[in-house]
């Protein structure tokens, strides 16, 4: 079981930045991808952006120039650089992993989530 802890969230006013940082800790025998998702109150979790195990990313068009996905295999970290944020950047942001674990099972694990609130 691997268990992931977003931090970083905050009150910010629009066009400031934030980064996000998400800690995995567990038993991981392979990383399939990672990534952050978020949650607006009223609506679905959505895409933000992910990374894979071989590095390639993926953006969200709404989010694309603005945010940018990075990994720190070494702290077991997962980060998300915030930059130009908008008021409809607010929103809980979730960490997640699609890894390999025990039993050679593919497993889908979700942190706690952080709450992001850009006021205008």
């Amino acid at each position: 079981q691997v268990q992931l802890v977003e931090s970083g969230g905050g009150l910010v006013q629009a066009g400031e930045s934030l980064r996000l940082s998400c800690a995995a800790s567990g038993s991981i025998f392979s990383i399939n991808a990672m990534g952050w998702y978020r949650q607006a109150p009223g609506k679905q979790r959505q895409l933000v952006a992910t990374i894979t195990g071989g590095g390639s990313t993926n953006y969200a068009d709404s989010v694309k120039g603005r945010f940018t996905i990075s990994r720190d295999r070494a702290k077991n970290m997962m980060y998300l650089q915030m930059s130009s944020l908008k008021p409809e950047d607010t929103a809980v942001y979730y960490c997640n992993i699609r890894y390999i674990g025990a039993y050679g099972l593919v497993r889908d694990n979700w942190g706690q989530g952080t709450q992001v609130t850009v006021s205008s």
